[in-house]
Parts: structure tokens; C-alpha cells; sequence
């Protein structure tokens, strides 16, 4: 049996849950036994649901047939992120009714990735199926955002990241924790992987002027480069 990757804590009046760290961590995707086991363990009660979100994310699969689940439930789903929602774990928050995030919480979305071995044929096949996992995962953000459909594209492909005040501004959330008047709220931020990334190759050659021995290896300066040029 694989290791759960929700908990439920239930009480007379409501019940909550909770997902706290990777999304089906062992096995999900063609598991016959994990997928029933959370849906019975989500019927089996009547009433709202309060869903707590705190997960870098993990099985695309995996977060897709929780987002059924959730968005078929006969009650009011409550989504709080009250840390990270980030990759998959924002699909899941996107079958919230409604969602809050916490003023310290972030939301991040990118394209979805894997690892694919063989020839030619086998990386455009891999390449397509991406393609129509990216267009699965841009259609939960389009239903909840109403942000078109090429935004939402740009957006993932750069790997960008919301905070709560950013995500309430581009529909991604409806509603900051904690905060009386959302009104008053402050600008959220918003950032990407690439934007960051490149920002800091454009002052390297600048700083690289001022040290003593460029020519040295091993130096801060080279690390950092070799780093970015890995990332980029």
C-alpha cells in the first residue's frame, strides 16, 4: 500500500483536508486502490470540506483525478494554502469553490515534465503527450482565472510564481487570510524562473570585470556561472 499523501481530521461540525508534501509520492497514476480509497474517504461524509494545501506538488495524474473528485463533491470545498501551492498541488486548489491563501503563502505554475527514453519517435511521442497534459492543466486555470488561454500558456512556460495579493489579482484565489478589508490590500508580486535567471547572466560579464584574477578557476564568479548557465 502507498504511503498517503492526505490526512483527513474530522469533527460534529466540519471536516478538513489536509495535503502536506508531494502528491502520491509512491504511486497514483494506474493504482487501482489509491484513487478509491481517497474518494471513498471523501463520500463518506456529507457536509463542506475544508481543504488545507501545503505541497510543491507532484503527479500531474494524480492532482487531475483529486480536481474530479473535488469539483464532483456534494458540498462546498473550501481551498486555504497556508504555504506553497506549487506545479500540480495548484491544479488541485483550482477545484476550491473558493480559495484563500494565506498573506505569507505562495502559487506557482509551470509545464508539466518528465523523462522519456528512445528514439526519435519516442521524444516526439513524449513531446506530444506533454503538449496535451500542458492544455489539461491551462484548462483548470482558465475555468478559475478567465484569463485567456495564451496568458495562461506564457505564464507556465516561464515557471511563474504569485504571491496571495498577485494570485487574488489574476483570479487564481479569491481572497487573501486574515486580511478584514480586501480592498486595502497592497500589490501583490510576480516573478519567473527566466526573467530571474536572465536578469542575473546581464550582470555577470560586469562583475566578472572587477575581479582581480579572472582568469582563475574555482572563483565565486565562476560557480555562480556554471549554475545559471545549468538552469538556463
Amino acid at each position: 500500500m502507498s504511503k498517503r499523501f492526505w490526512n483527513w481530521v474530522k469533527n460534529e461540525e466540519s471536516r478538513t483536508l489536509y495535503f502536506d508534501g508531494y502528491i502520491a509520492q509512491d504511486s497514483w497514476f494506474d493504482d487501482d486502490i489509491t484513487p478509491k480509497q481517497f474518494k471513498s474517504e471523501l463520500t463518506a461524509f456529507e457536509g463542506d470540506v475544508i481543504v488545507w494545501i501545503n505541497s510543491p506538488g507532484g503527479d500531474v495524474f494524480a492532482a487531475s483525478q483529486i480536481y474530479n473528485m473535488l469539483k464532483e463533491y456534494n458540498g462546498k470545498v473550501t481551498v486555504k494554502i497556508d504555504g506553497i501551492a506549487a506545479s500540480a498541488a495548484s491544479v488541485i486548489a483550482m477545484a476550491g469553490n473558493e480559495i484563500l491563501m494565506s498573506p505569507v503563502a505562495m502559487m506557482m505554475i509551470h509545464n508539466p515534465a518528465t523523462v522519456i527514453f528512445g528514439d526519435a519517435l519516442d521524444l516526439q511521442s513524449g513531446i506530444d503527450m506533454l503538449s496535451e497534459v500542458k492544455e489539461s492543466i491551462v484548462n483548470a486555470y482558465e475555468q478559475k482565472t478567465k484569463l485567456p488561454r495564451n496568458k495562461i500558456s506564457k505564464m507556465m512556460d516561464a515557471e511563474t510564481w504569485f504571491s496571495s495579493n498577485k494570485a487574488v489579482e489574476l483570479g487564481f484565489a479569491d481572497k487573501v487570510l486574515y486580511e478584514d478589508n480586501q480592498e486595502e490590500t497592497t500589490d501583490g508580486f510576480i516573478f519567473d524562473k527566466v526573467t530571474v535567471t536572465n536578469a542575473l547572466m546581464r550582470k555577470i560579464p560586469n562583475q566578472k570585470q572587477t575581479q582581480p584574477k579572472a582568469e582563475e578557476k574555482g572563483t565565486p564568479h565562476d560557480q555562480l556561472l556554471t549554475r545559471l548557465n545549468l538552469i538556463k
